[in-house]
């Protein structure tokens, strides 16, 4: 098979549309439909079928879709192990990272890579876990640091530290000038992720466990970095990391964390990378350093 017509077909199976698979590959619709014609007679079985105003997959063009993306897969890793045995310690290294490790782990590794290998690039996305493991699978990073999650098949991790998620206020909360029981928190508004994040799942069942009712948000949020300076600011309680807390100070305002064993939250973070797949020697320092610095 043509590993041209296999990229055009990945292209067609994710748009679910020939024109706009055309427009986005700047070939015609023509060239496009010979191609999906092409791979038919090398299968034997239709690739597509009609679906409202696109198309979608056949089941044996699901099956093609898996091997596509595979044979995709191998020809770009050997084509950047080749570049990389050129080049010795240098390339770009590809990252999928969650915003706490984004802003508390992966600098000062950064800094030492950069140092010995000041020819590696790294580019950076930014999101949660169920965000970022599907570019994993797709290959559009080579690694993600993030929360560990359930053990998936072709995927392999490392740990790499443990992660404390507390609930926080400024220091000049009223709740400081008591000792605080779960109960109490339940009479303050709250500043959270939106349900279905794995922090606020958890701390609403924390909740309903007791018997108690959930947290009265008053600013939802899918954006992490904002809570520490939020919660300074309004007075409102939240759910962070620890990391947050530490040396946390801007115009005078400073945050602490409510201590309530029963609302202490301990996740692990690994780097997780495609089992099988190529990885690259600048990506492989970047996880003996990652895995370092659990001990630094």
């Amino acid at each position: 098979m043509d590993l041209r017509d296999l990229r055009y077909f990945e292209v067609i199976a994710k748009l679910e549309h020939m024109g706009k698979a055309a427009a986005q590959l700047h070939r015609t619709q023509p060239a496009l439909t010979v191609c999906i014609r092409r791979l038919e007679e090398e299968c034997g079985a239709p690739l597509f079928e009609k679906a409202g105003r696109g198309i979608r997959l056949t089941a044996a063009g699901k099956v093609l879709l898996r091997w596509a993306q595979r044979m995709r897969f191998d020809a770009e890793e050997a084509k950047r192990e080749m570049d990389d045995f050129a080049r010795g310690l240098s390339g770009q290294v590809r990252i999928g990272i969650v915003p706490t490790a984004a802003q508390f782990l992966l600098p000062p590794v950064a800094r030492q890579l950069l140092r010995e290998a000041p020819r590696v690039t790294l580019r950076t996305v930014v999101g949660l876990v169920d965000t970022l493991k599907p570019l994993l699978r797709a290959g559009e990073v080579d690694l993600m640091i993030a929360t560990e999650t359930a053990r998936e098949s072709g995927l392999t991790s490392t740990f790499l530290a443990e992660d404390t998620i507390v609930v926080a206020a400024s220091a000049s909360h009223e709740l400081f000038r008591t000792r605080a029981t779960l109960k109490d928190l339940t009479e303050y508004n709250w500043a959270l992720q939106p349900p279905g994040a794995p922090t606020r799942d958890w701390l609403d069942q924390t909740f309903d466990r007791r018997r108690l009712p959930r947290p009265n948000v008053q600013v939802e949020t899918t954006m992490l970095l904002m809570l520490p300076a939020l919660i300074a600011e309004t007075g409102l309680l939240s759910f962070i990391s620890r990391h947050h807390l530490q040396g946390w100070q801007r115009g005078g305002a400073r945050l602490k964390e409510i201590p309530l064993k029963d609302a202490t939250m301990r996740r692990r973070l690994v780097v997780t990378y495609r089992e099988r797949s190529y990885v690259s020697p600048a990506a492989q320092r970047l996880i003996t350093l990652l895995a370092q610095s659990r001990s630094g």
